[in-house]
């Protein structure tokens, strides 16, 4: 771990995960990249440059991409890995994590989350305010949790799937890559097919 982070990804998002990094209390210094030159801080940290600016930090910073895009924040956290730049996870204090749970690389667990035992979760991953997940589940890389989701046990979600704001997933439910789920949903059976789904119970509408 180095002394210095760098978020890419300054607006809402950033601003969260800052606020997270800032009380983990384990860099001296943290700043900002972002590509929206107006941008000159945020919640009190600098903005020192662009995305492509990160590369020259390398050997003095830990990283952490802070973009809500599934796909983009794909794209950049894949590149800074091939780089072999230092990606970090994210975990709020107050953030209650099982025996036995796994966090990939890049992941930010927000507050009020609850993990519980076995779970496995991927690498770049945002675990939103105050979701839950049960025992078992397993969350693939670049998953969006919303705010106040909840899973049940066993439940796996694949691939770059955003699960909408307050929605519900019962026990042993498979939801493949690629899905959005709209906001409230309830989802109480397998979804094998990418695409929109939103109601209760869930249909897919795209």
């Amino acid at each position: 771990m180095k002394n210095k982070l760098i978020i890419i990804g300054a607006s809402g998002h950033g601003k969260v995960v800052a606020d997270i990094a800032i009380k983990m209390n384990k860099w001296q210094s943290i700043a900002f990249l972002d590509d929206d030159e107006s941008i000159k801080t945020s919640i009190g940290l600098e903005v020192i440059g662009k995305t492509a600016d990160a590369f020259t930090y390398k050997d003095e910073a830990d990283f952490f991409v802070a973009i809500g895009s599934n796909t983009t924040r794909e794209k950049i956290q894949e590149k800074l890995e091939e780089e072999g730049m230092s990606v970090i996870k994210l975990i709020h204090p107050s953030a209650v994590i099982g025996t036995e749970v796994e966090i990939g690389m890049g992941t930010a667990v927000m507050a009020g989350v609850v993990v519980n035992s076995s779970t496995r979760i991927g690498k770049g991953c945002i675990i939103n305010t105050s979701a839950s997940l049960d025992h078992d589940n397993v969350i693939e890389d670049y998953v969006h949790i919303s705010p106040g989701v909840r899973t049940a046990g066993s439940v796996s979600i694949g691939k770059g799937t955003w699960i909408g704001i307050g929605s519900v997933i019962s026990s042993n439910v498979n939801i493949c890559s690629g899905c959005k789920v709209g906001a409230g949903a309830v989802v109480v059976k397998d979804i094998t097919e990418p695409g929109t789904y939103v109601g209760v119970p869930v249909r897919k509408i795209d």
